[in-house]
């Protein structure tokens, strides 16, 4: 990756502390957190990126002053607005009864961070072929339980040869994927000119009726180890093209293959992936392996969460198996055990598991879902809405995400370019990788960018 410098690093704060999602929306000053929010705060944050083109007139130009820098910071402003928990830093209270603590978010208007980098020599096309974007994204290496001083929200903008790349870094105890993509989509819309963003943000958090609020964990923050960071080993990463018409083959075998129509075109090509991953991982074939996957619940609650709701709404499941099983029963088999499970997740699955976790807090480590040689991790969906966040550049042309939690395993799905189609960002091993590469049996489907 080729040299990135730092013009200038500022806090950006909002142009009020007060929410606009309605004219009778009081001052929004403290959010508790929910279970969804509190399992994060031991992993690293969000990161994710887009890449534009730059405009016609400014192609091979480096604007190192302020053109259009500064109506970038304008209009985050006025879009923190509508967000303000964004420009917020976590509070803790300790519990003296019973020796716990209890995290809510502070609305201060503290400010998120806003850095201006350029790459003299760095191109579109090099970051589109790169799999190292660290120098891209600000607040590298925070743990969200770190936000109590550190920003919620980091944006770092690169000016490169012929493009830009908006490198966003976000508290993942403050959102999920969804409304990561919520609030990126509302900046670029006041970015374009919109006085008003198209969708407000729900801020109330849900808590199902006679809840104790807030949340009492069993934390001690004086404990050196909760803020620990491990060493990632070796790894490297790749891009992966799934066209339209190849989903919809595999999808299609998948149904054929167990006599049904119930199995998704997700669930279809992440079993291609899990087979693949597995079969080139060289397991022994007692060997126990796992997905983990995203069970979104803002659909799956009765009545469901409001629209715009703005937080985390999800958790874990795990799908496990042996080595031999998975590989022995095709296509069709490994993802109906995935279908399987998701279909078990009604509201009542939902609410059980929330109020579940609040009895027997339990906070995500590493290593629990992500790490390991034995595991897949699936981040992110193909549903997100990413290709509709235009600055004013034109739509992007890639997205790209960072290196928080990164790990064997980690897989990262992306929505591609052309309508349809997914990118799968895997994070593996150079050996299991570079097996991946010469299986005919998964590349068959994979088709060049």
């Amino acid at each position: 990756m080729e040299e990135v410098q730092i013009i200038s690093t500022c806090l950006v704060r909002s142009t009020s502390n007060e929410s606009i999602c309605d004219n009778n929306t009081p001052k929004v000053s403290k959010i508790d957190m929910t279970p969804w929010d509190l399992q994060f705060l031991l992993l690293n944050t969000v990161q994710k990126g887009l890449l534009f083109y730059k405009p016609k007139e400014e192609e091979n130009t480096l604007v190192i002053k302020s053109t259009f820098i500064d109506p970038l910071k304008t209009s985050l402003s006025h879009t923190l607005h509508f967000f303000p928990p964004l420009a917020g830093r976590y509070s803790t209270v300790k519990n003296a009864d019973d020796d716990t603590v209890s995290f809510f978010i502070n609305c201060n208007n503290a400010g998120v961070e806003f850095t201006h980098a350029v790459s003299p020599k760095l191109t579109v096309s090099a970051i589109l072929s790169s799999s190292t974007l660290i120098t891209l994204f600000p607040l590298n290496n925070v743990l969200n339980i770190e936000c109590v001083t550190k920003p919620l929200l980091g944006v770092q903008v690169t000016e490169l040869v012929d493009g830009y790349f908006i490198g966003c870094t976000m508290n993942h105890g403050l959102v999920d994927g969804t409304s990561f993509w919520h609030f990126l989509n509302s900046w670029s819309e006041i970015s374009r000119g919109y006085e008003v963003i198209s969708k407000f943000p729900v801020l109330e958090r849900y808590f199902p009726e006679k809840m104790d609020v807030p949340i009492h964990l069993p934390l001690k923050l004086d404990d050196e180890k909760l803020f620990e960071k491990t060493e990632v080993p070796t790894l490297v990463e790749r891009i992966f093209h799934l066209s339209k018409e190849n989903i919809a083959k595999l999808k299609e075998k998948a149904n054929s293959e167990m006599g049904t129509k119930s199995i998704s075109s997700l669930q279809a090509h992440l079993a291609h992936l899990w087979r693949s991953v597995t079969r080139c991982r060289r397991l022994d074939a007692e060997e126990e392996v796992v997905i983990t996957l995203i069970i979104g619940t803002r659909s799956r609650l009765n009545p469901p969460l409001p629209e715009g709701y703005f937080g985390n709404a999800l958790h874990f499941k795990q799908v496990k198996t042996t080595a031999e099983e998975l590989l022995e029963n095709g296509l069709g088999w490994a993802a109906m055990q995935m279908n399987k499970m998701v279909v078990s997740q009604n509201s009542e699955e939902v609410v059980q598991m929330y109020k579940g976790w609040v009895e027997n807090p339990s906070l995500i480590s590493k290593g629990s879902v992500y790490g390991g040689n034995t595991k897949l991790a699936i981040g992110s969906t193909p549903r997100h809405s990413i290709y509709r966040t235009d600055f004013g550049w034109g739509k992007p042309i890639g997205v790209r995400s960072g290196m928080a939690n990164k790990s064997d395993g980690k897989i990262t799905l992306f929505p591609g370019a052309k309508e349809g189609s997914v990118d799968i960002e895997v994070c593996l091993s150079p050996e299991t990788l570079q097996a991946m590469e010469n299986d005919q049996e998964f590349m068959e489907v994979v088709t060049k960018i």
